[in-house]
This record gives structure tokens, sequence and C-alpha cells, in this order.
């Protein structure tokens, strides 16, 4: 079963808002998610890298590549990159809930539910974040359920609990265009 977690927090404008970048930042996140949005992850890179090189501590400019990173398979790497932003700046919580992510992706959810962790505490009116606690804690209910099946293959009341959180994590319905 495929993650239920999937909000990797990396809008443009959501990202500039946290992290809160000039008029001219503003543009080049924009001119990078463009090329990026446009199948030219290479010039896109090659234009954040360079942001980055000006600016190496930089927070927006590194987020901003593990953002596209994630969005481009290469998990590994951006793990990499949002896990140093949590040491680098421990208040910010979107590299912690982006982390969780990849780890949820991954199927380890202990270390998603502790990242989360970490993000609610750097921000306790994080929705984004609470959200994605209550998918993770709902895959750790299911492990748990699955486990008690293995155990106890009589007992009636399982099958009923892992319906209803395969009703849980059931993808939502497309939206409606102009809704």
């Amino acid at each position: 079963m495929p993650s239920p977690i999937h909000r990797l927090f990396g809008l443009v404008a959501v990202c500039l808002a946290a992290l809160s970048l000039n008029a001219q930042a503003a543009d080049d996140a924009s001119e990078i998610n463009r090329l990026f949005a446009a199948g030219q992850a290479k010039e896109a890179f090659a234009k954040l890298d360079a942001l980055i090189a000006a600016k190496p501590r930089d927070p927006a400019w590194r987020f901003q590549k593990g953002v596209l990173l994630s969005e481009s398979q290469r998990r590994d790497e951006a793990a990499s990159i949002f896990a140093q932003l949590t040491v680098d700046y421990p208040d910010i919580p979107e590299p912690y809930n982006n982390l969780a992510v990849i780890y949820a992706a991954q199927g380890d959810y202990e270390r998603a539910r502790a990242s989360l962790d970490a993000a609610i505490r750097a921000k306790p009116d994080y929705a984004v974040a609470h959200l994605n606690l209550g998918d993770v804690y709902t895959q750790l209910a299911r492990a748990s359920y699955l486990r008690a099946q293995k155990l106890d293959p009589s007992n009636t009341v399982i099958p009923a609990k892992l319906s209803l959180i395969r009703e849980l994590v059931k993808p939502a319905p497309a939206a409606t265009p102009g809704k």
C-alpha cells in the first residue's frame, strides 16, 4: 500500500511566505519552478545551484532544492537536504514535514511520526503536519491490526477495523474544475 501522506510542502507561494524571500528571490523561485514544470529540470537545478552557491546558508533555496529533488524521485538527496535544514534551522517546521513525507513513502512510519512531532513542536498550529500525523497514526494502526490478525486469525473484530482504515486512506475523488 502506498504511503497515505503526500502533502509535500513545496508550493512556491507557501515556500516564499514560510521562508520570507524578497521580490527578486520570489521571481527567481518562480522561474525555477517554471523551468522544472516545463520539463527543464537540468536548467532549474543549475539556476538553483547558482543561487545556493551565492548564499549557501539561505534556507529557502536549499528547501526549494529539496522539494524539487523529491519531486524528481531523488528522495535520498532530498532527505539529506531536509535533515540538514532541521539541524541548521530547527524552528522552521516545513523541512521536518517534508522529511516525514519521505520517511512515510519508504514505509518508515516511526521516523515520519518523530519528524512530524518535531514540526509541530516548531509550529504548534501547523495544520499540514497535524494532518500528516493523523495519516501516519492511521498507518501505524494498520500495522498493529495486521500483526494482531496474524497472532489471532479468528478475531472477528480485526477485519472490520482494517476495512475502516482502508476507507480512511482511499484517495479523495478528483476535484471538479471550477469548483
